[in-house]
């Protein structure tokens, strides 16, 4: 074969470009997730009927004003009725402040850059502080960002205020309905979740996925606990929230007592047992209880029947009258101030991501009215959309998303505002708009983008009353474009990262602190400790949270090493196993005092380990003493030492 009629060979791509062209494939994926049809149905209506109202009254502008309000129930999720009753209130009133700071701040470009970053990371830290998932900022800043876009009259800034939270007022009202049919509806689904997963992990020992089963247990469990949490109000504590917390008390000592089990190779687990907790699950919320089904078992050891009395205290709870269950519920909330001055460090994730969001929507709004665009808000409310995904990675998806369909969502609001012109029209519009958003949102953004940008567009501008179709389009689609170009920019630059950055200070943090809150576990006097206040156990809390939101945004970074990430894992895995077997032990058991020279050892175990972390040495194995009735810890110590054999520093 001639040098001419030979192949070359291809050039290989860059690593970077790679890494950028299939993370922009990503962006197109549609996720398999189910439809929220009731969610999708109620939003359209909370966004539609403020419309309708004030047009009826002969008010069109004040309808579509109340319906910017309607964007509240957009933050409603799957919460406890009584944490979303103060949630949802508290977005309403938020987005209702950010209306009227907008209106008295129009007149005033550099104050509205200023404030619009505030509100930005203000609702940014809050949201990242108190764990809540959901829109986040987003709607605040639309608020506020519309607000400037209407004629400036500081005079009506109340009034307009006053619509807003109106129309939040009429979300709350149709997301706080299904408290009459199931006060506790969310809590009891959860508390079904756990034991459906408490069967699979009993189905798992000994076979491959167990790790895998065990690790998503943990996971629903505290998830069901946080849930418990919101909903627990001590003014008003009922008979079913008490079934339900005991029942999720209950499901911890399943899982802890199967654990132990699960550490004896040639023991088997009847199927009979976690058959009998699918059958606890279906019962679960049901009013025929005593249809719960609990399989006895005959011939088994003192282990294992052990854990079926365990299995059967979980169906007295269930089925039992109130007054005669012996068992005493101990909710244990870290303060909205301690909450907050944890979040409230220099290297916290929280705080860290509000300042970065604050300043890139700051300069977002400055370049907009700087370089006088038309309806110069729409570049730092697409900034802020696109900056709203949790990680770099997300955030770039977003922009392509959002570019896309907006686009096409441009086009579609020309055609509208161009050619209707009736209010109960522009009202159901608004109803098929927003319900279309929250039914494809869950699928892919870009998708709901060519939703929720001619809903946004036409509650903006219809009381203009200018339609021009080139006008709209050609602004819309210019402001999009210079709003995710800066969110891109911003994110690149500060944060592409800063989350790898701080993983290893974070880990070294938290193996501290659960050496500290072990020590004051089995140290003398243990039993005296007061379960809400103990400092080792909230610090410790403090930095699993920290420690698992760096990982997660880490992973997240555009350029990231994901080998050394990937070695992490079982470091973040068993760190987070010893967090949950520490919890537990402080709530449930009787603990032993343990010899000084053990608690010296354990000590100096976990500052061995920190250590090796902190400085890139190569891991020893200590020795680890044994503690009575805890093997659980025992051995997830000796795992974590092990896992660190593996670990790459960062």
């Amino acid at each position: 074969m001639n040098k001419s009629q030979q192949r070359k060979p291809s050039k290989p791509v860059h690593p970077k470009l790679n890494t950028i062209h299939t993370t922009f494939k990503q962006a197109f994926i549609i996720k398999k997730n189910p439809f929220p049809w009731i969610k999708a149905l109620n939003a359209g209506l909370a966004a539609a009927l403020p419309i309708v109202i004030g047009f009826s009254l002969g008010y069109l502008e004040y309808g579509l004003l109340a319906s910017i309000g309607a964007f509240t129930y957009l933050y409603v999720f799957n919460q406890p009725y009584a944490q979303r009753a103060k949630r949802i209130f508290c977005v309403a009133l938020g987005m209702s402040l950010s209306m009227v700071l907008g209106s008295l701040l129009a007149p005033y470009p550099l104050g509205t850059s200023i404030v619009m970053g505030l509100i930005g990371a203000v609702a940014i830290f809050i949201f990242g502080a108190l764990k809540i998932t959901g829109p986040s900022a987003l709607f605040f800043v639309l608020s506020f960002a519309m607000a400037t876009g209407m004629p400036s009259d500081p005079s009506l800034a109340l009034l307009r205020g006053g619509f807003v939270f109106l129309g939040g007022g009429l979300s709350w009202i149709i997301c706080m309905a299904g408290w009459f049919i199931s006060p506790h509806g969310p809590e009891t689904t959860a508390i079904k979740k756990v034991y459906v997963e408490l069967a699979y992990f009993l189905d798992s020992i000994g076979k491959a996925n167990f790790d895998i089963a065990r690790h998503q247990t943990v996971l629903v469990m505290k998830q069901a606990e946080n849930m418990l949490l919101a909903g627990y109000s001590s003014k008003r504590k009922t008979d079913t929230f008490t079934r339900l917390f005991l029942l999720n008390e209950q499901a911890n000592r399943i899982f802890l007592e199967t654990l132990d089990l699960s550490m004896e190779k040639n023991l088997t687990i009847p199927s009979e047992l976690a058959q009998s907790l699918r059958n606890l699950a279906q019962a679960i919320g049901t009013k025929k209880r005593k249809t719960a089904n609990i399989l006895r078992l005959h011939g088994v050891g003192k282990e294992l029947e052990n854990l079926f009395m365990k299995i059967h205290n979980a169906s007295r709870i269930l089925n039992d009258p109130i007054e005669k269950i012996q068992q005493e519920v101990r909710i244990s909330k870290p303060s909205l101030k301690t909450t907050f001055l944890n979040a409230f460090d220099k290297n916290s994730i929280v705080f860290l991501s509000a300042i970065k969001f604050g300043i890139i929507l700051m300069l977002a709004s400055i370049i907009a009215y700087s370089f006088g665009f038309d309806r110069s808000y729409w570049v730092p409310l697409s900034c802020a959309a696109v900056m709203s995904g949790p990680t770099v990675i997300a955030t770039f998806h977003r922009a392509v998303q959002r570019t896309f369909g907006t686009i096409i969502g441009v086009l579609l609001a020309s055609v509208i505002l161009v050619s209707v012109h009736n209010g109960y029209m522009v009202a159901f519009i608004i109803l098929c708009l927003t319900f279309l958003t929250e039914l494809f949102i869950v699928r892919n953004y870009g998708i709901a983008a060519m939703f929720f940008t001619p809903s946004a567009l036409v509650m903006a501008e219809y009381s203009a009353k200018v339609y021009k179709f080139s006008f709209f389009a050609t602004v819309r689609i210019t402001d999009i474009i210079v709003g995710v170009i800066i969110g891109l920019i911003g994110i690149f630059l500060v944060g592409r990262k800063s989350a790898s950055s701080v993983l290893n200070h974070f880990t070294v943090a938290t193996i501290r602190s659960q050496g500290q809150f072990l020590l004051s576990l089995f140290s003398k006097n243990n039993q005296s400790i007061h379960f809400e206040e103990c400092k080792e156990r909230d610090r410790m809390q403090t930095n699993l949270v920290n420690l698992l939101t760096v990982y997660d945004t880490a992973l997240g970074e555009l350029f990231s090493n994901k080998a050394k990430l990937e070695s992490l894992w079982p470091v973040i895995f068993s760190v987070n196993q010893i967090g949950y077997y520490l919890e537990s032990s402080f709530k449930y058991y009787e603990r032993p005092t343990l010899p000084d020279k053990d608690l010296a050892q354990l000590l100096y175990v976990f500052e061995t380990m920190a250590l090796t972390l902190e400085n890139n040495q190569y891991p020893i194995e200590k020795h680890v003493p044994e503690i009575e009735g805890f093997s659980n810890i025992q051995n997830q110590i000796l795992n974590l030492q092990k896992a660190l054999r593996f670990e790459e520093s960062f």
